[in-house]
């Protein structure tokens, strides 16, 4: 491989694995971008470095690659959530403190940091103009309160932006909540300790109305009462063993030739019992004999034999948690570049798709009827020959049953590039089209959450790699739009198909029956299950250790069971792969208008009534 010329490469990948070590993370992500920097649960993203890396750029890039390692792991977010205040100004302040919690205890353990966060903070407080501000007013309360906390809980001196902050609402904050910063020390190391401490001083602060329910109420009655109940039994339980103990006392003179029958009786296990006191034991009713525990419910309904070595590490997960908004928004507008000189081609297909739902679901006319509304446009018949009767006509509803449409789309890095895009924008132009015709539309994607196995694989390799462990990755599958979710308000989410580094394995079976099963939890009459893929199911970590078609079979058998059963009318689309040798009802394209024509028309095609038509789209013999 060649050297790179870029001086700063060097710098950024020894920060990447500083930053990787740091978080007790090794697979996390670490990317550098010219966007405002974050962080997702499997991602970092560090400020630019350019070729010429600038002292105070090179101190920016350490500093926040250190803040948000140390968030990530020393941060629980199901904590965070359980004790996060509904108020905004509230939520501002919490967030500081939760933040400045993280940096002061890695500077605590790791004294490096320090310094590296200590210039984050203060190119943040000369960005933002901490050091013009004069009046508290015009200061953020929430960075003040963060930076107290850092302060007192490191002892180290502020920049001088994030000191003038804190000196604007030092005297506030001290004289308001001086009681509750009192136990910051004995908190800062326990999160939900913590948070506790924040809400109280969110309270002290004047902003108790933002903090919503409190979250151990309930929790703390049940201990009270549990306590009481314990403390209760264990008086009785002290009592009656003081007095057994006197009566053994008293009766030991007497008992000296039979001293150890009590004890036997208490200490024996079942497997050193008497015959006698087992054949006791075994005349017990038949409806008290020891129950089985049931068997373990197979991973798939549609082979009991596929198996999953662990499934600890897999998610379901929404896209909006997997970016920040500000880069979901980015992404988008990257997706609607793509969009833009498609709009024409896509825009007739899916005006040509409405065009055929509404026509089905307008009403039509039952005609030479006795009675009913006259029929006008037979009247010149009557005329011609006055002995003909009237003709009437009555006005009658389509059946159009209530509908639910589900597009699973393959993540897979074998999408990478065109074709994730051409699945993008037609999932989002369809789910436009249809959310017009009053038909729900969801809209999910598959992955894994690794290349080559992850946790998943570490955990096997751990346990002396076991034979025939099975599916041997972390899944991952992402909800980009609920059913009953309106199109604007997953719009964003469309672009994070455009993220690099999303698209890793696809385990297409698993991901087919997870769509399957929420599409079976919804109360409409009909679902669809459309499914957009490049082939067939590839991972690595799995296929080496198993039989070659272990992902292949299961897959094969999950779609036999969804054709079986009825529940769901399956379909797929191949991109540049053929996928009809595992889909009975299957088209294979290669270019985008192929896609939005054949997406719209395998649609159009279910909602036909003519069954004659359905079966020549799919090109099936005989129409059912």
């Amino acid at each position: 491989m060649a050297k790179s010329d870029n001086p700063s490469e060097p710098f950024k990948k020894a920060l990447a694995e500083a930053t990787r070590v740091l978080a007790d993370a090794p697979d996390i992500g670490v990317t550098y971008t010219v966007d405002p920097p974050g962080q997702t649960a499997d991602s970092i993203r560090l400020p630019q470095v350019s070729r010429r890396m600038k002292a105070e750029e090179v101190l920016i890039a350490r500093g926040t690659a250190d803040a948000f390692a140390l968030r990530h792991r020393y941060h629980n977010a199901a904590t965070h959530a359980r004790y996060r205040p509904t108020g905004q100004m509230a939520q501002d302040i919490y967030e500081a403190m939760e933040t400045a919690r993280c940096e002061a205890v890695g500077a605590r353990r790791m004294p490096g940091t320090a310094g590296n966060i200590d210039a984050r903070i203060g190119a943040e407080a000369e960005k933002r103009g901490y050091g013009d501000i004069r009046e508290a007013s015009e200061a953020p309360l929430a960075a003040a309160a963060g930076y107290l906390v850092r302060q007192r809980s490191t002892g180290r001196e502020l920049p001088a932006g994030a000191k003038n902050v804190l000196e604007l609402w030092r005297e506030h904050l001290e004289n308001s909540a001086e009681e509750t910063l009192g136990g910051l020390e004995e908190a800062l190391s326990d999160q939900r300790s913590f948070a506790r401490l924040a809400r109280k001083m969110i309270e002290d602060l004047g902003y108790g109305d933002q903090l919503g329910d409190d979250p151990d109420a309930g929790e703390d009655e049940d201990q009270s009462g549990e306590t009481e109940e314990n403390d209760g039994r264990d008086e009785g339980g002290e009592t009656e063993s003081e007095d057994d103990e006197q009566d053994e006392t008293e009766a030991a003179p007497d008992q000296s030739q039979e001293p150890q029958d009590d004890p036997s009786e208490a200490q024996v296990s079942m497997d050193e019992q008497t015959e006698s006191e087992a054949g006791d034991e075994s005349e017990l009713p038949e409806g008290e004999a020891p129950i089985e525990p049931p068997a373990p419910q197979p991973v798939s309904e549609a082979d009991p034999s596929y198996g999953v070595y662990v499934s600890d590490y897999d998610e379901e997960i929404g896209a909006e948690d997997l970016a920040e908004r500000v880069e979901l928004e980015r992404l988008r507008a990257y997706l609607d570049q793509q969009l833009d000189p498609l709009k024409g081609a896509v825009g007739r297909l899916a005006n040509k798709l409405q065009r055929r739902l509404q026509a089905q679901q307008n009403r039509s006319w039952e005609f030479d009827l006795e009675e009913g509304t006259l029929d006008a446009g037979r009247l010149a018949r009557v005329v011609a020959n006055p002995t003909m009767p009237l003709s009437f006509k009555v006005e009658k509803d389509t059946e159009f049953r209530d509908t639910v449409v589900t597009l699973l789309l393959d993540n897979s890095g074998s999408m990478r590039g065109r074709p994730i895009s051409i699945a993008a924008i037609c999932a989002d132009v369809l789910a436009r089209t249809l959310e017009r015709c009053d038909v729900k539309v969801e809209i999910l994607g598959f992955t894994t959450r690794a290349w080559k196995g992850g946790q998943s694989r570490e955990r096997w390799l751990a346990d002396g790699r076991p034979a025939d462990p099975g599916r041997l990755n972390d899944l991952r599958h992402i909800v980009y739009k609920s059913a009953d979710a309106p199109w604007r308000r997953a719009r964003d989410n469309l672009g994070l198909m455009m993220k690099e580094g999303l698209l890793k394995e696809n385990i297409d079976g698993e991901a087919l029956e997870w769509a399957h099963r929420r599409m079976l939890g919804r109360r409409e009459a009909r679902r669809i299950l459309m499914v957009i893929s490049d082939g067939a199911p590839v991972d690595d970590s799995t296929l080496s250790v198993n039989p070659a078609n272990y992902l292949e079979k299961h897959l094969r058998d999950v779609i036999a069971m969804i054709e079986r059963r009825k529940a769901v009318e399956l379909l797929a689309i191949g991109i540049g792969h053929d996928v009809t040798r595992y889909y009975q009802r299957a088209v294979t394209i290669t270019d985008v208008e192929q896609l939005a024509g054949a997406m719209t028309e395998q649609l159009a095609a279910l909602f036909d009534t003519d069954p004659r038509a359905r079966a020549r789209l799919f090109g099936i013999k005989k129409a059912s």
